[in-house]
């Protein structure tokens, strides 16, 4: 029922009404500096106290990992936003563990509803430790990915964290067409898959 009354709502715009009275900081969730590049152009003028965390074991190889840390990095400098980042090492295994059983399932199913719930709430236990109150996430801006499915999830693994999480849908008013602009101008990587073995196979790479 939640997933269906979020869905009627258009999360940007909530955010966009929420960010001015936020104080006590913001933990951006980075799934890879492709799907950053729009987000962080966002959040410059209209948040404060912003800091980024990598965190996705769903990537299949380490080499990829790296890259996509070092990519968004990178992107983070040269923008001139300077936001802290926090990586963290690469440990696989976590994300088999959480997906185990669901390998065949689908990009798009639950075996991607377990990898969120692991990357978000890994999040959020990190925006505790860090003393953040708000978290969120830039996985929103991708076509490929349900806000309001996010937006569920992340409210879930928050509870008890004494954290909150923030609504968004980053590919709203443009984000995912502009986050391809920026890509383009600062040369940053572009993968052709989500991260995981699974989608990878699935898309023949």
């Amino acid at each position: 029922m939640g997933e269906t009354l979020t869905k009627k709502v258009n999360l940007q715009r909530e955010l966009e009404k929420m960010l001015p009275d936020i104080r006590g900081g913001i933990l951006l969730h980075c799934c890879c500096a492709a799907c950053s590049t729009s987000c962080l152009e966002y959040l410059k003028d209209k948040a404060r106290d912003v800091s980024l965390y990598y965190f996705n074991p769903n990537i299949d190889t380490e080499r990829e990992y790296e890259l996509r840390a070092s990519e968004l990095g990178r992107f983070d400098r040269e923008a001139g936003y300077d936001y802290p980042l926090y990586i963290e090492k690469y440990e696989p295994q976590k994300f088999y563990d959480a997906v185990c059983g669901l390998e065949n399932t689908g990009e798009g199913g639950e075996r991607c509803k377990k990898c969120f719930a692991l990357r978000l709430g890994a999040t959020a236990n990190k925006a505790a430790e860090l003393g953040k109150k708000y978290v969120m996430t830039t996985l929103s801006v991708s076509p490929h990915k349900d806000a309001a499915l996010l937006y569920e999830i992340g409210k879930e693994v928050c509870e008890g964290t004494g954290v909150t999480f923030l609504p968004s849908d980053f590919k709203k008013g443009g984000g995912f067409v502009r986050g391809g602009e920026l890509c383009k101008a600062y040369g940053i990587y572009r993968q052709s898959y989500c991260g995981c073995v699974f989608s990878k196979r699935e898309r023949g790479l």
